[in-house]
């Protein structure tokens, strides 16, 4: 066996995840999924040690730290142990199975998570974080490794029974028992939970950590639209309002951190993640729709400046994340001290800005650091600040930006993941439509180029990520959903039919590739994807919405769009496969009642004839971009050309042209069609109607 010191790199050094990579120096002999890793573990009837992370992980950072660099830990896995490294962003089939496994036998999970199992990939054992020596009645890692390598050679058979149990229970757990067609009823027991979790001091949903979760917002817009209960309302801008004031949001160079320790959105956990900004751009953006408060539409496009400068490649398409740590520190890159501010604004401007952020001499980050009096400060905006913005508030905040560019950043993870590409599209093309900025919409379109050119295999299949100037891994059932998503919002942001199209040809990819023809509903991985051992079906709509949620109000948009009733009918059937559990919990489904709510109805076609670029058409559609019309599915037919190309994808529009020579509004209401009219007033009367 050779000296670990003479261990240079391991097998992960010709990976090109981010995370991988990290870790293709440490002593401990890391190889990479695969049968190479699973076959050496037959051969020599070792257990698999499995640790998956990703590269932006606090916690993962820390173990790597404390165990797998060190070389008397890496001797104790290499000598008893095959392990196994995985990035959970660019494998999330398999982080979601062994998750589900270690939430089965422990009743919780997160990251990193540590899995034991067989050759054969049956887990026995499952936990997070593990120190490296045991503390405070928490099994350290050298203790673990060292009585599950007795209890291999020792007790291997009732090792390879437990693993054959929990293997079972993965399996059980993935079946579903269809019901009744989700209705308006669990509507109203979705909203009634949210109420009851409401933080109605601090806005947001329980106590600490406090995620920002932006789709249950999404839902409250609709559900105030489809009621006029104000207290929804007023829930998503206290929760919009106080997010944007806090700590979680970075008031120097925008964007938002990962979620708050705390439940006054004052201390973040500081990754910034891609999604994260997705989704809360959205729910700015119909924020401000709904009530027309300029503030959120401010936000939206801050969230969308940091994007830009931030996680944006040259060639178009969005970085995954950005790191907590810099420097071995979390948050040291975002936090400031008085003496710093001074010296950067000079003493009367640092007074003026310290009150509106909230500095104090003391700090608000890290205890010991209050303590000695010279801490750290995490910005915050009061909320005279929040109210009273202003140019020279402004300037100062600029002049604190461009000192912070000097910092040494943290690490960001550069890989290109297709499902948070669609969700960024998604933000950025529906920006561009209810802004009205055609830079947001270009963005979109640049994405979407990205994405087609780079993501394909030579087959033309679509991957999941991109990275070090390749693309690999064949895509998942949240890659179709979400690029299906920012794809329909493009084609209504700029009526270019060439969205339309391919967001009906994915939706036919996905249905042969995940849909489940016994059950019903969408598969997590393709039927000719790698076997594990079990294939699920994802649901649970949480730090993002699950492929299914999404799909599911994929196929009732394109229903409107389209025509097509059996995109329609699909929906139906993929919302009974889940029906029992989402309504003992709707909660955990938010984004699956948002697509309900469109189901529900009212719903609304809105096809709009008339003249590209003349004036009577840009009148009709500036006036309906201002509206929140969530449940609408909205088609423009050029009737200034011949047989326009989205009647061939629309079955229902064919006929419709100006009337009396002006640009004509057709509102359809729940297949209802209304009078046509070229007055908008009146067509967004029949919008508006019930």
């Amino acid at each position: 066996m050779n000296n670990i010191s003479e261990i240079k790199h391991n097998k992960l050094i010709k990976e090109k995840s981010p995370y991988l990579l990290q870790h293709a120096d440490n002593p401990v002999n890391w190889y990479p999924w695969g049968e190479e890793a699973f076959n050496k573990a037959k051969k020599e009837n070792k257990p698999i040690f499995l640790s998956i992370g990703y590269s932006t992980c606090h916690w993962c950072h820390v173990m790597a730290h404390e165990s797998f660099e060190d070389p008397y830990v890496a001797k104790l896995l290499n000598e008893s142990f095959v392990s196994i490294k995985v990035d959970r962003e660019e494998r999330p089939d398999i982080d979601k199975i062994y998750m589900m496994v270690c939430q089965l036998m422990t009743g919780s999970g997160g990251w990193p998570l540590t899995i034991i199992m067989t050759p054969d990939k049956k887990p026995f054992f499952a936990g997070t974080y593990f120190p490296k020596e045991s503390r405070f009645g928490r099994i350290g890692l050298i203790d673990l490794i060292n009585r599950v390598s007795n209890l291999w050679v020792n007790e291997n058979k009732q090792l390879i029974e437990s693993g054959e149990k929990v293997t079972f229970a993965v399996q059980d757990a993935s079946s579903e028992s269809p019901g009744n067609s989700l209705d308006e009823r669990v509507l109203k027991r979705t909203y009634s939970q949210l109420l009851g979790r409401f933080d109605e001091k601090n806005g947001g949903f329980g106590n600490a950590p406090k995620f920002p979760t932006p789709h249950n917002l999404l839902f409250l817009l609709r559900y105030w639209k489809r009621t006029g209960e104000n207290q929804a309302l007023e829930m998503v801008e206290k929760t919009l309002k106080y997010m944007r004031m806090g700590g979680i949001y970075d008031q120097i160079g925008y964007g938002f951190h990962r979620y708050s320790t705390d439940p006054v959105w004052l201390v973040p956990h500081f990754e910034k993640m891609l999604y994260d900004q997705a989704l809360l751009t959205l729910a700015y953006l119909e924020a401000y729709q709904a009530t027309g408060k300029v503030e959120y539409a401010n936000t939206a496009r801050e969230i969308l400046t940091y994007v830009l400068r931030d996680m944006t490649s040259n060639e178009g398409g969005f970085y995954s994340a950005e790191d907590a740590d810099s420097e071995g520190v979390e948050g040291k890159f975002y936090v400031w001290s008085i003496s710093e501010i001074k010296e950067i604004l000079g003493e009367e401007n640092a007074k003026t800005f310290s009150n509106n952020y909230n500095v104090e001499l003391a700090g608000n980050f890290l205890e010991e650091a209050i303590k000695r009096k010279t801490g750290k400060n995490i910005l915050h905006l009061s909320i005279k600040a929040n109210e009273e913005k202003n140019s020279d508030l402004e300037l100062l905040r600029r002049k604190l930006f461009e000192a912070r560019e000097k910092r040494i950043r943290p690490h960001k993870d550069d890989k290109i993941l297709t499902d948070w590409n669609g969700l960024m599209i998604a933000a950025f093309a529906k920006a561009g439509y209810i802004l009205d900025e055609p830079k947001y919409i270009f963005i979109a379109k640049k994405a979407v180029d990205f994405i087609f050119n780079n993501m394909l295999n030579s087959e033309g299949r679509l991957l999941h990520r991109y990275g070090k100037g390749g693309a690999d891994i064949l895509a998942f059932v949240d890659d179709y959903a979400f690029l299906i998503w920012g794809l329909l919002n493009l084609y209504e942001s700029s009526f270019e039919t060439l969205y339309l199209e391919k967001a009906i040809k994915l939706t036919e990819e996905q249905d042969k590739l995940f849909w489940d023809t016994s059950i019903g509903a969408f598969f997590f991985t393709a039927e000719d994807a790698e076997p594990l051992i079990a294939r699920q079906k994802e649901t649970y709509d949480g730090a993002i919405p699950s492929g299914n949620s999404v799909a599911m109000l994929n196929l009732l948009r394109l229903s409107q769009l389209t025509g097509n009733n059996d995109y329609e009918k699909k929906a139906d059937r993929l919302g009974r496969v889940f029906a029992e559990s989402v309504k003992a919990n709707p909660i955990a489904y938010s984004l699956m009642m948002v697509a309900v709510d469109f189901a529900v109805g009212p719903t609304y076609s809105l096809v709009i004839a008339g003249d590209w670029g003349k004036e009577d058409t840009i009148s009709m559609l500036n006036e309906i971009r201002k509206q929140f019309l969530p449940n609408k599915a909205l088609i423009f037919r050029p009737t200034n050309e011949n047989n326009p190309e989205i009647d061939t994808y629309s079955n229902f529009i064919q006929f419709f042209d100006k009337y009396e020579g002006k640009a004509t509004a057709f509102v359809c209401i729940n297949k209802t069609c209304k009078a046509p009219t070229n007055d908008i007033i009146e067509a967004i009367q029949y919008l508006n109607a019930m």
